[in-house]
C-alpha cells in the first residue's frame, strides 16, 4: 500500500512539473504561427497606421507573419473586448490607445476591465494636440486665451472631433485647470471641426497636431501651444501649455500593445523586446518621421507602460466626472 501511495505521489509531482513547464516551453518556442493585432477602429486612422507599422516590424523580428484586424465600434470597446476574451497565448494582441483609459471612466457598463483583463506589453507612439485659434481673434498666447475666456464666459467656443475624444478632454482639462467657462462644440470628426474653425464658425480647438499644423504653417490658424511635455520638432517655435503658465499640463494621444491577462510573462517579455528592437531601428524611426504626425517613443518596459496606463486613468477620471461625460 505504501509503495502504491508513493508511486501515486511521484506521478502527481511529475504531472505537476510537466504542467508548470508547459508555459515555459511554449514561451521559449514562441511564436510558432501568425500573430493578430486587433485595432478597435476602422482602417486608415492613427491607431490603424501605428498597428500596421508595428506589425511590419514584429514580423521581421519574430519571423512570423503579423496581421492587423480592424474591429471598429463603440469607441474601440468592441475590439478591446474581443482581445480581453481571447486565449492568452500571445497570438491575439490589442493595439490600445488613450481612448481605452478614457472609456474606463466614461462608460458605466463595460464587458471588460482595461486594467484587470490585459497585460501591458509596450508603448508604441504618441501624438500631441495643439491649441489653435482663428487668427481673427485678438489672441496670441495661452495667457491671452485665458483672459479672453474669462472676459467672455460661455461665449468662447472650443471645437472637438467628438465627445470623449482626447481633443475634447484636452479642453475640459484646460477649463478645470484655469477656472474658465469655454463652450464645447462637438463634431463628427476632426475634419469638419477644423473646417468650421477655418471659417470662423468656432473660435478654437485642441486639435491633433498633424491635422492643424499645415493650416498653422499656411497662416490660416494661429497656434498658441502644444499639449506635450516638451516642444515638438515639427513645430519648434510653438511653446507647450506647461511652459505657458500651466505647469504639469500634458495630454498625448498614445498607442500601445497589450496582451490578454494570463499571457505568460515570458511571452510578454519576448514581445516587449521585439517592440523595443523595432522602435530603435532606423527604418521605423524614418517611417515615423515621414508620417509627419506620429512621435516615436523610446524603448520602454512592460512595467513602465502599465504605470503610464494607471496614470492616464487617474488623470481622466476626475475630468470625466466633473464634465459629466458618463455614458450608461
Amino acid at each position: 500500500m505504501i509503495a502504491i501511495r508513493t508511486a501515486a505521489i511521484a506521478a502527481l509531482a511529475l504531472g505537476t512539473a510537466f504542467a508548470a513547464g508547459a508555459p515555459a516551453q511554449a514561451a521559449e518556442s514562441y511564436p510558432q504561427r501568425p500573430i493578430t493585432l486587433v485595432v478597435g477602429y476602422a482602417a486608415g486612422g492613427a491607431t490603424d497606421i501605428v498597428a500596421r507599422l508595428t506589425a511590419k516590424a514584429l514580423a521581421g523580428i519574430l519571423g512570423q507573419s503579423v496581421v492587423v484586424e480592424n474591429k471598429a465600434g463603440a469607441n474601440s470597446n468592441i475590439g478591446a473586448e474581443i482581445v480581453a476574451r481571447s486565449k492568452p497565448d500571445g497570438y491575439t494582441l490589442y493595439v490600445g490607445s488613450i481612448a481605452n483609459t478614457i472609456n474606463r471612466s466614461m462608460y458605466k457598463h463595460l464587458n471588460y476591465d482595461f486594467v484587470k483583463d490585459f497585460k501591458p506589453v509596450a508603448m508604441l507612439a504618441t501624438i500631441p494636440n495643439i491649441l489653435v485659434v482663428n487668427p481673427k481673434l485678438p489672441i496670441k498666447t495661452v495667457q491671452e486665451y485665458i483672459a479672453y475666456a474669462k472676459a467672455h464666459p460661455g461665449k468662447l467656443t472650443c471645437a472637438s472631433s467628438g465627445s470623449g475624444s482626447s481633443i475634447h478632454l484636452s479642453c475640459e482639462l484646460f477649463k478645470m485647470r484655469t477656472g474658465t467657462d469655454i463652450l464645447h462644440v462637438p463634431y463628427r470628426g476632426s475634419g469638419p471641426a477644423v473646417a468650421d474653425l477655418l471659417g470662423g464658425q468656432v473660435d478654437s480647438m485642441f486639435d491633433n497636431l498633424p491635422s492643424s499644423l499645415p493650416h498653422v504653417k499656411a497662416g490660416k490658424l494661429r497656434a498658441l501651444a502644444v499639449t506635450s511635455a516638451t516642444r515638438v520638432p515639427t513645430a519648434p517655435d510653438v511653446p507647450t501649455i506647461a511652459e505657458s503658465g500651466l505647469p504639469g499640463f500634458q495630454v498625448q494621444s498614445w498607442f500601445g500593445l497589450l496582451a490578454p491577462a494570463g499571457t505568460p510573462d515570458a511571452i510578454v517579455q519576448r514581445l516587449n523586446q521585439a517592440v523595443n528592437q523595432g522602435l530603435a531601428s532606423a527604418d521605423i524611426k524614418a517611417t515615423y518621421a515621414r508620417s509627419g504626425f506620429i512621435e516615436p517613443v523610446q524603448p520602454n518596459s512592460s512595467q513602465a507602460f502599465g504605470g503610464w496606463i494607471s496614470q492616464q486613468i487617474d488623470t481622466w477620471a476626475p475630468v470625466i466626472k466633473k464634465a459629466h461625460l458618463e455614458v450608461n
